[in-house]
C-alpha cells in the first residue's frame, strides 16, 4: 500500500463499522459516540478485532465484540502499562463495573435500554479512567 492509501485509525473504524454484522451494531455505534462525545481527545483503531480508543498513543478503552446479547468495553492501561500490583484499583467506579485486575475494568452492554440508562455512568468513568489511566 502506498503513503496516499494507508488509512488513518478512524478511517479503518469507519470501514471495520460499515461492514461489522452483530445484532447489537446500533447500540455499538452510540456507545461509541458517547466515547468519542466526552471531549477527552481519543484517536480511534482497530485492536482486537475492534474498535479501540487511543490517549497519547497508548490504547485505554477497546471494544469486545464477543458473546451472546451483549457487548463489552474493556478499560486498560495500553501495551506499555506499568505493574500497579498492590495499590488498588484504578477508579472508583461506584460498583458498576467487572474488575479483571486492578487495572483493567469491564463495561457490559446488552441493548440500547441499557446503552441509555448507563450513558451518564458511562461518561463519568471514561473520563476517570483517561486521567488515572494517564498518571
Amino acid at each position: 500500500m502506498g503513503a496516499r492509501e494507508k488509512r488513518s485509525g478512524e478511517e479503518q473504524v469507519a470501514e471495520f463499522l460499515s461492514k461489522l454484522e452483530h445484532p447489537l451494531k446500533r447500540e455499538i455505534e452510540e456507545v461509541r459516540k458517547l466515547v468519542l462525545g466526552t471531549g477527552l481527545g481519543f484517536a480511534e483503531r482497530i485492536k482486537w478485532n475492534a474498535p479501540s480508543f487511543a490517549i497519547d498513543g497508548e490504547d485505554r478503552i477497546t471494544f469486545q465484540l464477543r458473546g451472546e446479547g451483549l457487548f463489552r468495553l474493556i478499560f486498560h492501561c495500553g501495551a506499555k502499562s506499568k505493574s500497579r500490583e498492590g495499590s488498588g484499583r484504578l477508579i472508583d467506579d461506584g460498583g458498576w463495573l467487572e474488575w479483571a485486575s486492578d487495572d483493567r475494568a469491564i463495561a457490559v452492554f446488552t441493548d440500547m435500554d441499557d446503552v441509555r440508562a448507563k450513558e451518564d455512568r458511562l461518561r463519568s468513568v471514561v473520563a476517570k479512567w483517561v486521567a488515572a489511566s494517564r498518571g
